[in-house]
C-alpha cells in the first residue's frame, strides 16, 4: 500500500485491486468475448441459463489443446488460453447472476485424492 495521505487514494486502496489483472489477458479474453457475442449475443448467459458442464468441459478442451502444444484455437485463431479465461468469466458472471445451472455432479473426493498422491510424492523425494 502506498503512503498517500489524500482521501480518494485511501479510499481507493480499500477497493477491489483491478490494476492487479494484467491487462494483456483481458484484451485476450475480450478478442473471445466478441467473438461469442457475434456468434450467441453477447452476454447470452444472462439472459438463458447455462450448465455448468459445458463452460468446463469447453474450457478443459482448450486448456488441454493448449498444454498439448497447440496455441491458438484453430476455428477462431485466438489463444486457447484466452477462451479458458471467458469460459471461466461465463461461469463466474452467470453464477453471480443466478443464470448458472449447476449441473456438477455430487461432491466427490478429489481434494483428499490429491492430497494423497501429494504425500507420496514428498515421501519418494525424502
Amino acid at each position: 500500500m502506498s503512503e498517500s495521505q489524500n482521501p480518494k487514494d485511501l479510499a481507493g486502496q480499500s477497493k477491489a485491486p483491478l490494476h492487479l489483472i494484467p491487462p494483456a489477458a483481458n484484451i485476450a479474453e475480450s478478442a473471445v468475448m466478441l467473438l461469442g457475442a457475434e456468434k450467441y449475443g453477447a452476454y447470452n448467459w444472462r439472459k438463458t441459463s447455462v450448465l455448468a458442464s459445458v463452460y468446463y468441459s469447453a474450457a478443459l478442451r482448450h486448456l488441454s489443446a493448449w498444454f498439448d502444444g497447440e496455441d491458438n484455437d484453430s476455428e477462431s485463431g485466438v489463444s486457447h488460453l484466452a477462451h479458458v479465461r471467458a469460459n471461466m468469466g461465463i461461469l463466474i458472471d452467470a453464477k453471480m447472476v443466478c443464470q448458472l445451472v449447476d449441473d456438477r455432479p455430487a461432491a466427490g473426493v478429489s481434494n483428499y485424492a490429491l492430497m494423497g498422491i501429494q504425500e507420496r510424492i514428498k515421501k519418494e523425494l525424502l
